[in-house]
């Protein structure tokens, strides 16, 4: 596995080119879901060891999470606001018809790609972006969207692409 900065990586890259490396995902056999399956947790490990996630933040500037009732509960809690309050000043419902966050980049994204609320960040910011082992095969549609968005899912379909290949 190359050692490069997968972000300085990624940005390099055209939208094209990124979506290509994610393309493979689609039509998976058996043997090779098998194969991404055992080699999983080390390619995410290993490329979330040389990712500093704090030195991009693309996720929290691009996408707006989905938010769950319990997310609510728990950030407007922490907020000191109802939830009814928490609702109308930071939320919406998007074209999916999922509750979101209203702005991007992210309202609770400080100067320095930290989160105001990572306590109590929504369950959808908790698993972004949805490579670890229990997860992976679960979400190749999203990996496919995603590649687009986090220099850490692109390097982990490279590398995955690698290792299935071999």
């Amino acid at each position: 596995m190359t050692k490069k900065d997968p972000i300085e990586n990624w940005k390099t890259l055209s939208l094209k080119q990124r979506k290509k490396s994610a393309s493979f995902v689609i039509n998976l056999n058996k043997n090779q879901k098998k194969a991404i399956a055992d080699n999983i947790e080390d390619v995410h490990e290993r490329v979330f060891e040389r990712t500093d996630c704090l030195k991009c933040a693309n996720c929290c500037t691009s996408i707006p999470p989905q938010i769950s009732k319990l997310d609510v509960k728990r950030i407007s809690k922490y907020l000191g606001l109802s939830e009814k309050q928490f609702l109308a000043e930071y939320t919406s419902v998007d074209s999916d018809g999922d509750l979101v966050f209203n702005q991007s980049p992210c309202r609770f994204l400080e100067k320095d790609n930290t989160c105001r609320i990572y306590e109590f960040r929504p369950k959808a910011c908790r698993a972004f972006p949805h490579t670890d082992n229990d997860q992976f095969l679960n979400h190749l549609n999203l990996h496919k969207q995603n590649v687009q968005y986090c220099p850490a899912v692109y390097a982990i379909l490279e590398e995955i692409q690698k290792r299935i290949k071999s």
